[in-house]
């Protein structure tokens, strides 16, 4: 896939999905003022990719939130694992340490099989987030403060997706378009 391609399946999915089912309720606000920064990494190996983060960590710090409140830094072959891909998300919490920016930005996950712990492959749950592509969300804090402000019950969201998640069903979730997400069979399954 090409990057427009990269960034039009990523657009769906924030519209459809993220937006849609109002799995972020502070994700339409910064959304639909273009405030939302997708990057499509061409690196070759885990070290080049971890340059691209840098550069972006080094580029959210310094620009104008207005201009730029969030950024998606996708790579769209490098990690097909989604267990090697959340050990890159460690490594991502330690740059955000390593800028000094720790308190300032944090990073979320998302990947096509993301997983929580203790749950199986296709449990509705890990639709939350999944995302057409390896993803890392970085996240200013200050934006997230303010967006808590103003959801006045912000530690139900994660509850609240559980059950929206559940009711819409892996059928539902694949109605909107999102197969791109769903676990590969394996040998066996149907």
């Amino acid at each position: 896939m090409n990057h427009e391609e990269v960034v039009a399946a990523t657009r769906e999915w924030i519209e459809k999905a993220v937006i849609g089912l109002n799995l972020c309720p502070f994700a339409k606000s910064v959304y639909v003022k273009n405030q939302v920064r997708i990057v499509v990494s061409d690196a070759r190996h885990i070290d080049a990719f971890l340059e691209d983060l840098d550069r972006e960590l080094d580029y959210l710090a310094e620009v104008d939130p207005e201009e730029t409140d969030t950024t998606l830094l996708i790579h769209p072959t490098l990690f097909p694992d989604f267990l090697d891909f959340n050990d890159v998300h460690q490594i991502a919490d330690e740059a955000v340490v390593e800028h000094e920016l720790d308190g300032v930005i944090q990073i979320a996950s998302f990947h096509p099989e993301y997983q929580f712990e203790g749950t199986e492959p296709d449990d509705i749950t890990n639709y939350t987030n999944r995302a057409p592509f390896p993803t890392l969300h970085l996240i200013r804090e200050d934006s997230l403060d303010k967006a808590v402000e103003a959801f006045p019950e912000a530690e139900t969201i994660y509850e609240r997706n559980i059950e929206t998640m559940k009711k819409l069903g892996i059928a539902g979730w694949l109605a909107l378009g999102m197969s791109h997400t769903r676990p590969k069979k394996t040998d066996g399954e149907n």
